[in-house]
């Protein structure tokens, strides 16, 4: 069995905290600027969390592929977990959209959970990879299905997705991986950026005007409306932060982790390795910040200049990672990211499931008339949390770290017995 890097796994884990921390505030009205999105250009820390994702992705890609090859079983590994991946981003999306009857409430709740049980046993289990291959390609279709057939309940389901991307990087990027060699992937890589920032900038927005950054407005919007209306980001409805077009530069991002792999696994010296980790991550930053006055910063766009600018930061952590934990080895503090950094999927998926279903449990409030009922969550938050802090931005960062500290308890247990749970 080949040996972790453990400071990937630490880099890994403090993105899933990070993650799981701003996905799940107390308020969604109270919250630190650091931990919310930019409002549009610009980079918050919380704008890195996908991105480091994505560079993760692509490294992994190497380490798990040491050997570049390219057959029927390569495929069909590639194949089966970027369509596992897809799906569980999909039926996160699903969730809410499932009703049997007249059923509401605690009943509805267990209907979904237990659809929720189906598709964690059938994507996350482990089975024959063929029989998971047939699985996969099955559930996609039936949801395709349910989305475009005419079915009232699921046409408004959200297709675009954070899981979604990863898998349409990983798929691509593992394929250009395992069948290129080193300047093709550069090349590809620069096609992406630079292909990217023509088509915003160069062609015209039908039925809009001049090519521009705006919301809404802009080409990647157009085609995300243009080919999946009804299907996009329930916030915008007619355009997707996760679109389509923009998925041409998150493929540099999972290069740029491709690349970084390569070095990793490189035999060269690791205080080398260390110093080309963080020289490159400057570089990055630089270019992006260069680049920013022509092509701005922006994460809903996932503009070439913030791919830079993300690949960048993500090359500096991890080289300072590296460099203390593999290098120095100093490692005796890295144990609660290593516990996160190793089921990402896991925390991924049910940090997006648990909050959706606990507040179908309803509360009654009866000495609120404007509110009469509330969910579970917000209950717990409002009562449990909220009188303990004088300042709301406070008590809504107690709610987002006592989830945190849940999800490390319950790691606690799957790392004690030993239960990593892979896609």
């Amino acid at each position: 069995m080949k040996e972790r890097l453990t400071s990937l796994d630490v880099f890994r884990g403090m993105t899933i905290m990070l993650m799981t921390i701003v996905n799940n505030p107390g308020d969604w009205g109270n919250i630190y600027a650091p931990l919310e999105h930019a409002e549009w250009h610009g980079c918050t820390p919380t704008d890195l969390v996908f991105p480091f994702f994505l560079f993760i992705v692509g490294i992994s890609t190497v380490l798990s592929m040491p050997v570049q090859k390219f057959d029927q079983s390569v495929l069909q590994k590639i194949l089966t977990r970027a369509l596992r991946i897809f799906l569980l981003g999909l039926s996160l999306n699903f969730f809410s959209k499932i009703h049997l009857g007249s059923l509401e409430g605690i009943p509805l709740m267990f209907v979904r959970l237990i659809f929720t049980a189906i598709i964690t046993v059938l994507l996350l289990g482990e089975y024959d990879r063929k029989k998971q291959l047939y699985v996969a390609i099955s559930l996609f279709i039936l949801m395709m299905i349910l989305c475009f057939g005419g079915f009232e309940e699921f046409s408004s389901v959200r297709i675009p997705g954070v899981l979604q991307r990863i898998a349409v990087v990983y798929l691509i990027v593992s394929i250009i991986y395992a069948t290129t060699n080193a300047t093709v992937q550069i090349i590809i890589g620069l096609v992406c950026l630079l292909g990217y920032w023509a088509l915003m900038t160069l062609i015209p927005v039908p039925n809009v005007g001049p090519a521009n950054f705006e919301k809404g407005t802009n080409l990647a919007a157009w085609l995300d409306n243009y080919l999946l209306p009804g299907h996009l980001w329930v916030t915008s409805k007619t355009w997707d932060p996760e679109g389509i077009l923009s998925t041409l530069p998150a493929i540099g991002t999972g290069l740029a982790g491709v690349f970084t792999g390569k070095l990793l696994t490189n035999n060269f010296p690791k205080n080398k390795k260390a110093v080309y980790l963080l020289s490159a991550g400057v570089v990055g930053m630089m270019i992006g910040l260069l680049w920013n006055d022509v092509f701005p910063i922006n994460k809903a766009l996932w503009t070439s200049s913030y791919v830079c600018y993300a690949a960048g930061l993500a090359l500096f952590v991890l080289g300072i990672l590296y460099f203390v934990i593999d290098v120095l080895g100093f490692d005796v503090w890295v144990k609660p990211f290593v516990i996160f950094g190793v089921n990402p999927m896991l925390v991924f998926f049910f940090s997006g499931i648990i909050p959706r279903a606990l507040n179908m449990i309803k509360v009654a409030q009866p000495e609120n008339l404007e509110n009469p009922t509330e969910g579970l969550v917000a209950w717990l938050y409002s009562h449990w949390i909220v009188p303990f802090f004088s300042e709301p931005k406070n008590a809504s960062l107690a709610g987002a770290l006592t989830y945190l500290l849940i999800w490390f308890v319950i790691l606690v247990w799957f790392d004690k017995k030993k239960m990593i749970f892979k896609v």
